[in-house]
């Protein structure tokens, strides 16, 4: 939903701010011009700790990581069977994220499904009347029930698909929507490279808040890695929201530049480059050894949109690290969206084939 949309539909007053609660979940988009335009933005939150370190939109690499798997079913695979995966984001302002999901390999159709539950918890607010009386208490929250399917075309190209169900609920109202992801891997084993290409979130809102219709945040991507052959390094560039272009936008509160010579207002547009680098995403994995590995991200286009100027500090930049005890894959993540805003996200994740195999 487009949750600040929204807030007229409540009768009641809160003591604890809704609208700056959402506006922290959207702190990756809000401020870009992307947001605002779309509904059900929990659908866009990086859950997953590798694909948050990486950037967020990690879409390119095929391995046995079900965390992956479920956000491009294209990268769904036989290796991912019988795995189970636990993820868990305490976001901004007390808001909580996570999901659990599980993989099963079918040998006689040779596909590889998954089943996944995401949720967005909000928290319990105060209701109160028109004076200010505290009259009780409700929730918001936000769900998504999720399966997903993929198989291989030959040895070298893989496609999958989602199927979502999404919902709303504030207090006792509720909005809905259904959607689907459709990915496809192109992966060459002998050169390291990954190439993918990823359409996300194509659906419908089927039930409303208001009487407004409103889109899902549909996404175009592309993305793609090299790994190595004889260095501990994975190299990857994701290109996303490509469904759209220019991303740039006028910022209100900049402040305005006059020519000195023609008294004309200084217009700053951005060329080519600066518009590519937008939708960029470069990425790297450190892989140090089976067991321990290294990842950082730079986001150009959260850089742009959410960096204080007089105080920088690492906005746009993400890093993490995964480790593997015994059968359990251990995965953390930082990003920093901006000074008021910082995500850290850890995940779970083993193959039940391995214990079997112990």
């Amino acid at each position: 939903m487009n949750n600040t949309a929204h807030l007229s539909s409540f009768p009641t007053h809160m003591t604890r701010s809704l609208p700056s609660l959402f506006l922290a979940l959207l702190a990756p988009t809000a401020f870009a011009q992307l947001g605002g335009q779309t509904s059900f933005r929990v659908l866009d939150i990086p859950s997953s700790a590798r694909s948050s370190a990486l950037g967020g939109n990690y879409i390119a690499v095929y391995d046995n990581d079900i965390n992956l798997g479920i956000f491009n079913p294209g990268l769904l695979n036989k290796d991912m069977g019988r795995q189970v995966a636990l993820s868990y984001l305490p976001y901004m302002d007390g808001i909580n994220v996570g999901y659990a999901s599980y993989a099963h390999h079918c040998d006689s159709i040779n596909t590889t499904f998954s089943g996944t539950v995401q949720y967005v918890d909000y928290g319990t607010f105060l209701r109160t009347d028109d004076t200010g009386a505290e009259i009780g208490e409700f929730k918001a929250g936000e769900y998504v029930f999720q399966v997903g399917g993929a198989r291989p075309i030959d040895s070298l190209f893989s496609v999958g698909a989602n199927l979502k169900f999404i919902t709303s609920n504030l207090d006792t109202y509720n909005a809905t929507a259904w959607a689907v992801d459709v990915g496809g891997v192109f992966v060459k084993r002998k050169l390291g490279l990954t190439v993918s290409a990823l359409l996300r979130n194509v659906g419908y809102q089927t039930s409303t808040y208001t009487d407004k219709r409103e889109k899902l945040p549909f996404q175009v991507m592309l993305g793609v890695t090299y790994k190595f052959k004889h260095a501990p390094f994975r190299l990857g560039l994701m290109m996303e929201q490509l469904q759209q272009w220019n991303l740039t936008y006028a910022d209100p509160n900049a402040a305005v530049a006059i020519d000195p010579t023609t008294g004309d207002v200084i217009v700053d547009e951005k060329n080519g480059v600066e518009r590519t680098l937008l939708h960029a995403v470069p990425s790297a994995e450190i892989l140090l050894s089976k067991n321990f590995m290294l990842r950082v991200a730079y986001n150009f286009r959260r850089r742009q949109e959410l960096v204080l100027p007089d105080k920088p500090a690492i906005t746009g930049v993400s890093f993490g690290v995964g480790l593997r005890v015994t059968k359990v894959h251990i995965s953390y993540a930082y990003s920093q969206f901006h000074l008021a805003g910082v995500s850290n996200t850890f995940t779970l994740a083993c193959r039940f084939a391995d214990f079997k195999k112990s």
